[in-house]
């Protein structure tokens, strides 16, 4: 903006780069084929270029200051981080144990989505006044995280359950990015939708992950599950 510190727009040009890195790699990584080496090279850049989103939206809602885009930074880099996470707890199905590192990232996220979701009935303005946003979004980050500690405590019945957690979560993120394009480009053109610009990747996200999903999973006992998606 303008009257930003120098460095200030600078931040803002890398997070404007990381965001649009995302939007382009995205449906490359899910074009390519699962458990290749051009699959695991594209997701690696993908989910670091969400580290870098986080972080600079991170620093950039501590200088405005707007406590709203940290917890949505929190939560988009927790969907992206727990979705590379399950690749390595594959053994929870089997009596393995979740580390320190994914506990922490969890109650983390838990937190940072239940004081989103909360402050919009208690504090509203604390969140921007941004009401059924934040509630909505605060509640798919606390079923997020809630899901990870139920699995680090019970082992999963589903061997396989990381395949859909895996392209679940990454999906989700993806459509975090989608929704921060389009809170910053389309209200130009739909400057009456209001919530609305939040809310339509959810909703149309949401039952194309649950396809998508459901998909892989009829396809995994017929084929071998890690002949379909292998890590």
């Amino acid at each position: 903006m303008r009257g930003d510190p120098v460095w200030i727009e600078a931040i803002m040009a890398i997070h404007i780069g990381a965001g649009a890195l995302c939007l382009v790699l995205a449906p490359m990584v899910l074009a390519t084929t699962k458990g290749s080496r051009g699959h695991r090279r594209l997701g690696k850049i993908y989910f670091r270029s969400m580290g870098v989103l986080a972080v600079t939206a991170l620093v950039l809602a501590a200088f405005r200051p707007v406590l709203f885009l940290a917890f949505i930074a929190v939560l988009s880099f927790y969907l992206a981080f727990s979705g590379r996470r399950v690749l390595a707890l594959k053994d929870l199905a089997r009596g393995g144990s979740a580390k320190f590192v994914d506990w922490l990232a969890a109650l983390l996220a838990f937190v940072a989505c239940a004081c989103l979701a909360g402050f919009a009935f208690v504090r509203p303005a604390w969140v921007q006044h941004m009401g059924v946003v934040a509630v909505v979004l605060g509640a798919v980050g606390m079923r997020s995280a809630a899901i990870d500690m139920l699995r680090f405590v019970a082992r999963p019945k589903d061997p396989m359950f990381w395949v859909a957690t895996h392209l679940e979560r990454f999906l989700a993120s993806y459509i975090a990015v989608w929704t921060a394009f389009s809170v910053v480009t389309l209200p130009q053109l739909f400057p009456h939708a209001g919530f609305v610009l939040w809310l339509w990747p959810t909703a149309l996200g949401v039952p194309a992950i649950a396809l998508t999903a459901a998909y892989y999973r009829r396809r995994l006992p017929s084929r071998g599950a890690l002949a379909v998606v292998k890590a």
